[in-house]
């Protein structure tokens, strides 16, 4: 009865009242069938969403209004409502799911897959598995631009960098990139910006490196206007005076190993760089790039402990000689010292980064993949160099038998020296290919198939286990008398060993890798780095335009799922059965929830998606001839990877100011438009916009944008203000990518990884993204296609379970509660903080969307306290930051999310309240400006419980400000406030570099 007599009917509640309505003239049995159809056996929507229904209701009457429907009434513009229920299928419950999950992974067949081409069978140690890929300690977090509260996972990505420097022989590497098909595009980009000639725009690749590179590193090129020259190594000549870079792979495609040294001694006199892409286990005893003179190494670490997920997440690995540095694309890590005088990690030289260059970035990389990373160095730290090596010469040896067992059958193995690979064509008396194919599909094993030839692949891994070769040989028709044969042979044809190949230089020499090589150590290792760290699974974080929900259990289960993370990306379509059924069901609910009528989920991060979708709509200009549209408009609303996204697609950015209110000033964006009609190619919007308004102009300026022949960008990264309650296809937008990692569930893995598909109208579909090795019919894009942007087909394929089973529970009316709740939670912490902080925006009737942004750059004249210093204050009531002066410059921008409840919306407005009065405290002149709690903050324990005390307040009122911060509950920063200018000032990205030492300061 409290229920149905209550003001405000919740999502859940008015699901029960319409089945009660509907239930009147049925039997009890009719009505239990009918009870199934519209309210499964429990409704996740409830477990997924924060406040309760007492709480709906306090929060609606601080904001003035008397349900969610009236808020949302006064939010998003009438014109652009949905009006209707999505037309989803009816959420199932977690027990449902599951069982419809299993039932999915059953239709894909687990074979062996033997491949190579970038990905192999790798092993997850399970204790790594179970503490960092299925943990929230882990999973939950956002990238680490505080880096007070990620001393964990920095130090492990420090880990990952030293790793990776030290197997390649190279002096500084990033923090990992998307694959390794787009560390190569880099490696393209980061050799003609090198050159600072536009004449010299010519970039060779071997002919033999992996297909998808070659086909995503012309993609990105063609928009740069790089010429990209696929040929025989050999056949390179550098004497034009246009070559900016050269990739090799290293072995290559085919697994031979060729020695560049001479290729690279020619290009270094011409003054040309050079990158190679590598096969990091292969580095346990190959001679490393850096040695053989190389500029750039690049590849995937996939191999190091990372399931292949039928084409991902894997961490891409990008590693440059130190005088490249500055051009280095992605996160770098860091150390420095912090206020204390004690080392700690950062994100250093972030000023490159396109949040703050915009289109002038040094790269546009929003997204990596710190959880991959983090797990291929706790790889890297739990076997050591002595493990690696032992596994690296098992494979090794695993394939040098493998290739005399098929020499003495008669087979031709091509030439070596190789590692793990071999191509192999089959002795017509023996066998054929078709036949060989034949036997291995009874012995479920995938090998490479090249078209057009008699050949086969053969790619080994740590895996790979006597039985196998045993069944291997068998498919090749080598039986047992021949495996006894072999045994007893010299098999070292086709080695590198004792070659001038051969590494002799050692590599992992630090203690952090030979520490750690009992489980009961590594496990201890792994908990204490996530103790330094804070998650979602200890406090909300409320970081405007990054949505950090829940991230609930039951969704994360196909990750581990063998069935699901076992695939490799290039197996036969029937094998995938499974995937693809679940994938269509994922493309139709995202068309309906959307507008749109087509999606590639090939883009594997937002900013990918951004490129994706941009490059989508120059194809379509230039099928239709009109080459000269290159003019993107974008309003300073837009979020920031936009502008950096818009350089990369080739257009020429014309940047919009913001109007008074915080939107798109739709006066100026007219007159532009106008001014531009003739070259107009795009728009980029992000909707609502970063300041947390829904604009009522929106329909208006993208009619007006397709009046004159140009296309409607509508960026997704705000999405969680809108399922539901508006679609982007409906008010003008051509194309959008979603941020999976946001609205749809996937957890940010501390930086990645993410997803970013693009949805587009059907005259766009033509030219959505295609692959030059997957050839699947509900593959989105085809001969118009612009080209490619990911290693793999389906982008990041292992994680879109996440999202599809998010859809799958939440069904229509919990996704729209969810958005509801998302501006209720929004609108409620700003009617808390409006009396002590400005709301800078607005929109018309006085609501936010799902976000806003406080005001604090007031403070600074009379107090000296200005965002950071807020921020870092917050850490000390156990919070997490805001984001911090984006989009304006010196404030803080919140965004909540709907999976937080009530209580923990209180505390974080408590906090802020009381910060607000500690800065009162400033004003009224009982604190110093240089030396006040906000100054000093972060406060560590080490600080707080040493003898010595020198602060002109208490310890309590450092640590311990409001009563619900105790020591049982408090979560303490890892470091003090970094020295952000000595850090980048003397970058230290490697564990072996030398901190700088600087003046202390009090």
């Amino acid at each position: 009865m409290a229920l149905r007599n209550a003001r405000v009917a919740s999502a859940p509640n008015r699901l029960l009242k319409a089945y009660q309505k509907r239930a009147v003239s049925l039997s009890p049995a009719a009505c239990q069938d009918k009870l199934k159809d519209v309210v499964p056996l429990e409704f996740f929507a409830r477990r997924h969403i924060g406040p309760s229904t007492s709480d709906v209701q306090a929060m609606l009457r601080a904001c003035d209004v008397e349900s969610t429907e009236e808020l949302v009434c006064k939010t998003v513009p009438k014109s652009i409502r949905l009006n209707r229920e999505l037309k989803l299928d009816r959420p199932l419950s977690e027990l449902e799911l599951v069982r419809r999950l299993q039932n999915l992974a059953s239709k894909n067949k687990v074979f062996r897959s033997y491949i190579g081409m970038g990905y192999n069978n790798a092993i997850t140690p399970t204790v790594i598995a179970r503490n960092i890929l299925e943990n929230p300690g882990w999973i939950t977090q956002y990238t680490p631009y505080q880096a007070e509260l990620a001393q964990g996972r920095l130090e492990s990505l420090m880990n990952f960098q030293t790793m990776v420097c030290d197997m390649t022989g190279l002096d500084v590497a990033n923090a990992s990139l998307l694959d390794e098909a787009t560390a190569a595009a880099e490696a393209m980009a980061l050799c003609f910006r090198k050159s600072k000639n536009v004449t010299k725009n010519v970039f060779y690749m071997d002919k033999f490196c992996h297909p998808q590179s070659i086909a995503v590193v012309q993609t990105r090129a063609k928009q740069l206007g790089v010429e990209v020259v696929v040929d025989h190594y050999w056949n390179f000549d550098f004497s034009s005076g246009e070559v900016c870079g050269v990739l090799l792979q290293y072995p290559n495609t085919d697994g031979q190993i060729n020695d560049f040294s001479e290729l690279i001694a020619s290009a270094r006199n011409a003054k040309v760089l050079v990158a190679m892409a590598t096969d990091i286990l292969a580095l346990a005893l190959l001679k490393p790039p850096g040695e053989l003179g190389a500029d750039v190494a690049l590849g995937s670490c996939q191999r190091f402990g990372v399931p292949m997920g039928f084409g991902g997440p894997h961490a891409g690995f990008f590693a440059v000689r130190r005088e490249l540095m500055k051009l280095l694309p992605g996160r770098i890590v860091g150390q420095t010292w912090d206020q204390q005088g004690v080392p700690t990690y950062r994100l250093c030289l972030q000023t490159r980064e396109q949040h703050i260059r915009r289109d002038k970035a040094t790269s546009n990389i929003c997204t990596a993949q710190a959880l991959l990373a983090n797990i291929s160095a706790m790889y890297t730290v739990y076997h050591g160099p002595e493990g690696l090596k032992k596994i690296a010469n098992r494979v090794h040896r695993s394939t040098l038998f493998l290739a005399e067992a098929l020499r003495q059958q008669g087979h031709i193995v091509h030439q070596g020296p190789f590692f793990d690979t071999i191509k192999v064509t089959c002795n017509a008396n023996v066998t054929d290919k078709l036949k060989v194919l034949r036997r291995a599909s009874e012995k479920q094993i995938n090998f490479r198939i090249y078209q057009n030839e008699e050949a086969l692949g053969v790619s080994l891994d740590e895996t790979v286990c006597p039985d196998d070769l045993r069944d291997i040989l068998w498919v090749f028709q080598c039986y047992n008398d021949m495996v006894e044969k072999v045994s007893g042979m010299d098999i070292s044809a086709g080695s590198f060993l004792g070659t001038n190949l051969e590494r002799q230089t050692g590599f992992l020499t630090h203690p952090v890798f030979n520490s750690y090589h009992s489980e009961t150590a590594l496990l201890r290792y792994m908990k204490q780095l996530e103790n330094c760290d804070l998650s979602l699974a200890n406090s909300m974080i409320p970081l405007g335009s990054c949505t950090l929900k829940l991230n609930a259990t039951t969704e994360l289960l196909a990750m581990s799922m063998p069935e699901f993370n076992s695939l490799h990306p290039f197996v036969p379509a029937e094998q995938t059965i499974g995937y693809q059924e679940m994938l269509e069901e994922l493309e139709r609910d995202l068309c309906e929830i959307t507008g749109y009528d087509n999606f590639s989920f090939q883009p594997n991060s937002g900013a990918q998606g951004e490129f994706a979708g941009l490059c989508t709509i120059m194809a379509y200009h230039q099928n239709n001839n009109e080459q000269h549209r290159k003019v993107c408009l974008i309003p300073e609303s837009a979020h920031g990877t936009n502008p950096a996204s818009a350089q990369m697609a080739g257009l020429t950015v014309v940047t919009i100011p913001m109007d008074s209110e915080g939107g798109i000033n739709a006066e100026l964006f007219k007159q532009k438009i106008e001014e531009n009609k003739k070259s107009l190619a795009a728009i980029m919007v992000t909707y609502p916009s970063t300041s947390g308004v829904f604009e009522d102009s929106i329909p208006e300026i993208c009619e007006r944008v397709h009046h004159y022949g140009g296309q409607v960008y509508v960026d997704g990264a705000n999405m969680n203000a809108q399922v539901g309650l508006c679609r982007p296809g409906d008010y003008g937008g051509d194309v959008s990518h979603l941020n999976l990692h946001k609205t749809f569930c996937i957890p940010h893995g501390g930086g990645g990884p993410g997803m970013g598909p693009i949805g587009v109208k059907t005259h766009l579909a033509p030219f959505l993204p295609s692959h030059p090795v997957t050839s699947i019919p509900s593959l989105s894009g085809g001969e118009k296609s612009f080209g490619t942007v990911s290693a793999a087909a389906w982008g990041s394929t292992s994680i879109l379970p996440i999202s599809w089973a998010y859809v799958k529970l939440m069904g229509a009316r919990g996704l729209t509660w969810a958005s509801e709740v998302a501006i209720l939670n929004a609108n409620y912490m700003a009617s808390r903080l409006e009396g002590h902080y400005p709301i800078l925006f607005r929109g018309k009737n006085g609501y936010n969307a799902h976000e806003f942004i406080l005001g604090v750059k007031q403070f600074k004249e009379g107090t000296k306290i200005d965002a950071t210093d807020i921020s870092k204050r917050l850490q000390d009531y156990g919070c997490h930051a805001p984001t911090n002066s984006w989009p304006v410059a010196n404030s803080l921008m919140l965004e909540p999310t709907e999976s937080e409840d009530r209580d923990m919306l209180d505390k974080y407005c408590d906090a802020l309240i009381a910060i607000r009065n500690e800065i009162r405290e400033i004003e009224e002149g009982k604190y110093d400006t240089k030396n006040n709690v906000l100054k000093n903050a972060p406060h560590t324990m080490a600080v707080v419980t040493r003898s010595e005390w020198n602060y002109p307040y208490t310890r309590e009122k450092a640590a311990f400000p409001l009563p619900w911060v105790t020591p049982m509950n408090k979560k303490w920063p890892g470091s003090g406030r970094a020295d952000e200018i000595h850090g980048d000032r003397n970058v230290a990205a490697t564990l072996y570099d030398k901190l700088v030492a600087r003046k202390r300061q009090t």
